[in-house]
């Protein structure tokens, strides 16, 4: 979710609802934590909810590819729920003793972060989120909670290039702490101090853990974020996570009861396929001065077919270029599958073309700003074509029909990042 500096036009970004894991346990280790609920939202309209998860993720996109600012930057099963704006949250515990906060699980960035102490701030959060009701860790009840050094390795997870000045390397006497850190995201920011933590896992304990003492934030949800991205600072990279995987859930556009398993898998030995999973391999991230870029997990897209007939998409679009434009990356912190201008446009017309025989929605689709949408009062089983994504090495995935007709429920989706071997798995399954 998080981003840096520059400009680019988007191509694709693949956005399935995150997946995430835990440290390296050994694989005897199955751990289950119950996940608690985020504040609902106020909104009883389903048009308004759809058109707000909508905004959500186009200004998701557009941050993804158009970043303001830089930021700072064994086995575990979790379940987690997904969260009435799109999201997915799982508890986490640091501090001693153990303070439980929900987080939002993000593979679009990197720090894991808190709201923190008594006097944190969110700015224009009211209208989505009570934020009287917002948790916050309090560093002056943990006996393990310290201010992370200037000259503290983890430190220069957060900030490149970090200078320490009247500090000297190896310096016992230097008191200068780790600077403030700001993330930009889609909606909002938050600034925080770096701490050093205790990280409580139901079967681990994670001392000196690098985690985000937020105490002002705009436009945020009542949660912090765990950070699962390819940077050095994100939750998979300080617990050396060498696999992590979910099931994802769908949604009917409400918060729901139903939650599934978060897995992480460490340890020392190689990681081999899932039975049934497909998989896909990364794509090199485009090597441009943009760190951002560096932490999203880009996949090689390489055609959509609906109703069985291919898209005539040219392919400048669906792969990244040397400047880092285009592309397709699948992200954890947005509703919807996001399409540049020109993939959406060639998408959406061969769907209409099959879709002629049924009557537009203009109302709903003016109420929700999504297209295009259909009347279907007094039609007992419409008929919708099939949606299908191909990827590099022969992957598949034939989108089940709630994926791309709204409202969704029903048929969900396990997918893996396997870091070490850099590919991305998924499979049809249900998640209960």
């Amino acid at each position: 979710m998080a981003s840096s500096s520059s400009s680019s036009s988007s191509s694709l970004l693949l956005f399935l609802s995150l997946l995430l894991h835990l440290p390296s346990i050994t694989s005897s280790n199955i751990i289950t934590i119950p996940i608690s609920h985020l504040p609902k939202n106020p909104h009883p309209d389903p048009h308004q909810h759809l058109s707000y998860l909508a905004n959500s993720s186009l200004e998701r996109a557009h941050h993804l590819k158009n970043p303001q600012t830089t930021p700072p930057h064994a086995n575990t099963k979790t379940p987690f729920f997904s969260n009435i704006y799109g999201g997915y949250s799982i508890p986490l515990s640091f501090g001693t003793p153990p303070q439980t906060l929900p987080f939002i699980m993000d593979t679009g960035s990197d720090l894991i972060w808190f709201p923190c102490s008594k006097n944190y701030q969110c700015i224009n959060c009211s209208t989505y989120h009570n934020t009287a009701k917002i948790k916050s860790f309090i560093p002056n009840l943990s006996s393990s909670s310290k201010l992370l050094a200037c000259l503290n390795p983890k430190c220069a997870l957060l900030h490149q290039k970090i200078q320490c000045p009247d500090c000297k390397l190896g310096s016992k006497n230097c008191t200068r702490g780790c600077p403030l850190y700001k993330i930009v995201y889609g909606s909002g920011t938050t600034i925080g101090i770096p701490l050093s933590e205790t990280l409580h896992l139901p079967t681990r304990r994670v001392p000196d853990f690098l985690v985000g003492c937020s105490v002002r934030s705009t436009h945020q949800p009542a949660a912090g974020i765990a950070g699962l991205g390819r940077g050095p600072a994100s939750l998979s990279s300080q617990l050396a996570v060498k696999k992590f995987s979910y099931c994802l859930l769908s949604r009917l556009f409400d918060d729901t009861n139903k939650s599934s398993s978060l897995v992480l898998v460490g340890g020392k030995d190689s990681v081999k396929k899932t039975k049934g999973v497909s998989y896909t391999p990364f794509v090199k991230n485009p090597e441009v001065p943009k760190k951002p870029f560096s932490t999203y997990y880009y996949v090689g897209l390489r055609r959509i077919n609906v109703g069985g007939r291919r898209v005539k998409i040219p392919y400048r679009y669906l792969g990244p270029d040397k400047n880092g434009s285009g592309g397709t990356m699948v992200d954890s912190g947005t509703t919807f599958t996001l399409m540049a201008h020109e993939v959406f446009e060639r998408m959406t017309g061969e769907l209409e073309k099959q879709m002629k025989g049924y009557k537009r929605a203009e109302e709903a689709e003016t109420l929700t700003t999504l297209r295009p949408c259909y009347n279907f009062s007094g039609i007992e089983t419409p008929e919708f074509p099939s949606v299908t994504f191909h990827f590099k090495g022969g992957a598949e995935m034939a989108l089940p029909l709630e994926n791309y007709v709204a409202p969704a429920g029903g048929k969900n989706y396990h997918v893996e990042y396997d870091l070490q071997n850099e590919r991305f798995g998924f499979k049809q399954q249900e998640c209960n």
